[in-house]
């Protein structure tokens, strides 16, 4: 499974959401769930997004199918991140060809 950042902030509508039934979050993570995707963790942040979530997914498609789903419902916006542990990152680094030397 492959990990992805979710940073969202809510509408108008959503906020009002939230702010009448503040248990909504939790039903959107399992709806999350029920699109093929595990929330590992979500926090609500101060500044521009309003939330921060940790996905894993099997495919950058399921997490598109996510995306478009929630943001259709006009409560939330979303930007999707996937997300390349720092070690496979590295590790990716250390494959690529040699750099050439100039003559």
């Amino acid at each position: 499974m492959a990990t992805y950042i979710l940073l969202s902030t809510l509408t108008d509508e959503g906020r009002r959401t939230v702010r009448e039934r503040p248990e909504r979050i939790q039903e959107v993570n399992r709806e999350i769930e029920a699109l093929g995707a595990k929330v590992v963790g979500q926090y609500a942040v101060l500044g521009p997004y309003d939330f921060v979530n940790i996905l894993e997914a099997p495919d950058n498609e399921t997490v598109a199918r996510i995306s478009v789903e929630l943001g259709a419902r006009g409560t939330v916006q979303i930007m999707s991140l996937p997300a390349i542990p720092v070690d496979a990152f590295i590790a990716g680094l250390k494959k690529r060809a040699p750099a050439r030397r100039r003559k």
